[in-house]
């Protein structure tokens, strides 16, 4: 079975009495290519178990096992259970688990179904949930690599480096853990029923370390997200609603001795700029406690 065919997923899914969730995000993959490359760019082996999310009617889930050691595979529809069980009949290294990832113990998750093997992630994410998806996986701390198909916007968001109008908070959380790279896009055409957005595929490369040293990293996002909270603030603006301890005066002084101009606003800064900014915060907040 064809299972990038639109009129042999259609009738697949009329046998089964199957009708989308747009609660679930739920877009079905029509191009052949377009799984291929993305299993080929997950950079898989025998050596490897690959998580999936969302594996639809399992497209994507057969290129995978071509290429990995084994496929755990979470869908949180039931109602695709004999969808599945059919299209992947023939899947000896793939497992699905029916239930919500992010109410999942993930690290434990995949220590229970694939033991002494390193583990990495490939999937066709829902667009409704990439945000908490990710921030899911990439705090569980067990992934070498993370290569999904999100939306374009949201693509953009998490590479995007200073000075660009996609930069934030969320893309400052995502290149703290992990190094980025954008590989290509995919249109609505490929979709059924098509999206009315472009999406896009990145591979997310866990860093051995963070890219700087800080005294606090939990203080370091709390500066991150105020920055960014409402983007037109100058950053004093924004650090003073949002942190307390320190007034206006004392956050001019603190930019002005690194240099900054007291009217910076957080989207010019980039992340050595906001660790200096954290580690100065830091220091003022131990001499006051």
């Amino acid at each position: 079975m064809n299972l990038t065919d639109y009129n042999e997923i259609r009738a697949l899914l009329a046998r089964h009495k199957f009708r989308f969730s747009k609660s679930m995000g739920q877009n079905f993959l029509t191009a052949a290519w377009v799984p291929e490359d993305i299993a080929e760019s997950a950079a898989l082996s025998e050596e490897v178990g690959v998580l999936e999310i969302g594996p639809g009617v399992g497209c994507l889930t057969r290129e995978l096992s071509k290429r990995a050691g084994k496929v755990l595979s979470v869908e949180l529809d039931k109602s695709l259970k004999p969808i599945l069980a059919e299209t992947l009949a023939d899947c000896g290294n793939v497992e699905i688990v029916y239930g919500d990832v992010l109410k999942q113990d993930i690290p434990a998750l995949m220590e229970a179904h694939m033991p002494g093997l390193r583990y990495a992630v490939c999937a066709n994410l829902p667009y409704n949930v990439t945000t908490p998806v990710l921030t899911a996986l990439i705090g569980a701390g067990c992934f070498e690599h993370i290569t999904v198909m999100i939306q374009r916007e949201v693509a953009r968001r998490i590479c995007a480096g200073t000075g660009s109008p996609d930069y934030g908070a969320f893309g400052i959380f995502v290149q703290w853990y992990m190094e980025t790279e954008l590989l290509f896009d995919v249109p609505p055409s490929c979709f059924v029923p098509q999206p009315k957005v472009t999406s896009s595929v990145i591979r997310l490369t866990r860093r051995l370390s963070p890219p700087l040293p800080v005294k606090d990293e939990g203080l370091l996002f709390r500066v991150v997200r105020a920055a960014f909270n409402q983007r037109r603030k100058t950053l004093v603006n924004a650090l003073s609603a949002q942190i307390p301890g320190l007034d206006k005066a004392e956050l001019e002084q603190m930019l002005t001795r690194l240099g900054y101009d007291p009217r910076v606003r957080g989207e010019a800064l980039d992340i050595e700029g906001f660790v200096r900014i954290t580690d100065e915060i830091a220091a003022a907040q131990i001499a006051l406690s």
